[in-house]
């Protein structure tokens, strides 16, 4: 995306000035276990998700600046910052083009995949979209758990007033750009991100979802790549189980399951060592310096030796 800086800049000056509301948002799998934690469930809901069938090129551009116009309008009394808001959002929404096969091809509507304001404009239309039908949405099938994760949603609902095609057949008609595929519950367990949700009469059970595909390859500790990548992947690992709060059998099975990741990968040799930690500055300290950036092939431990120096005498 030619604008790549533009839209960068853009998304950041937004959630500053007019931050979304994310009324029905999770932010990640910790969010979504609170959430879940938070909802009574009877013997009589079901659940079932939902998946927007490609979101990004299916956001109308024109109809999403109507809705940021409505919000200027509401948040910002400054008619030239409004003004000027609007101009910057059609820069980046008009030059979306790239090429293929040496030749250049303009999208005319929809958002660039990878763009860094292609998230925020599609909240923009899917909150606008979520904001205007959901309530009688929720009312009408009798649906008491609704959230979402960019494309994917999760609901619970009353099975004995409605069903899921019934209510899938009800979002297929919210938008004209917007098709859903659904997906129910299958013996009482759906998978949902990278969990797997298993419903109870008398609660919920959550064990770590692997898609068939999966394969227990991370990168191997004898491999030449800088050891914070390595450690990185152990922490997210241990910090996922630890954060989803697992009852104490699929807490013993997936840590059984990550041992044998690591030691399938030769990562046995640091299950004992305790990964190192970055020294974090004071966040309210203001940067006073400006920092001069440079790049080096890795070659092994002389690199990370190397860039430390740097460092250090940076510091």
């Amino acid at each position: 995306m030619p604008q790549h800086t533009d839209s960068k800049l853009f998304t950041e000056k937004i959630h500053h000035l007019i931050p979304l509301p994310n009324a029905f948002n999770i932010k990640n799998t910790q969010d979504l276990m609170q959430n879940l934690t938070d909802t009574p469930l009877l013997s009589c809901h079901s659940l079932a998700s939902l998946d927007i069938t490609n979101m990004y090129s299916n956001i109308l551009i024109g109809e999403t600046k109507t809705i940021l116009t409505d919000i200027l309008r509401q948040e910002l009394a400054n008619p030239q910052t409004q003004r000027e808001i609007l101009k910057w959002y059609d820069v980046i929404t008009r030059q979306n083009y790239f090429t293929h096969n040496k030749d250049v091809i303009t999208q005319h509507d929809g958002l660039a995949v990878g763009a860094p304001s292609s998230g925020l404009i599609a909240e923009m239309f899917l909150q606008h979209t979520e904001h205007k039908h959901l309530p009688h949405i929720k009312h009408k099938h009798k649906i008491i758990n609704y959230c979402r994760y960019v494309d994917d949603i999760l609901i619970i609902f009353d099975s004995t007033h409605t069903n899921m095609q019934q209510i899938l057949n009800d979002f297929n008609t919210l938008h004209p750009k917007l098709q859903f595929t659904a997906e129910m519950e299958k013996d009482h367990t759906l998978n949902y991100l990278d969990i797997s949700i298993h419903k109870t009469p008398m609660d919920i059970n959550t064990a770590i979802y692997r898609k068939p595909t999966f394969t227990d390859t991370i990168i191997p500790y004898t491999s030449n790549h800088p050891a914070h990548h390595k450690y990185a992947t152990v922490r997210f690992l241990y910090n996922r189980l630890n954060t989803c709060g697992l009852k104490q059998a699929e807490y013993n099975q997936e840590l059984n399951t990550l041992h044998n990741i690591l030691l399938h990968n030769n990562v046995f040799l640091i299950r004992c060592h305790k990964p190192p930690t970055h020294n974090l500055k004071n966040p309210t300290e203001p940067c006073t310096t400006k920092k001069k950036w440079a790049s080096f092939t890795y070659v092994g431990r002389e690199t990370s030796y190397i860039t430390n120096l740097f460092k250090k005498k940076q510091n």
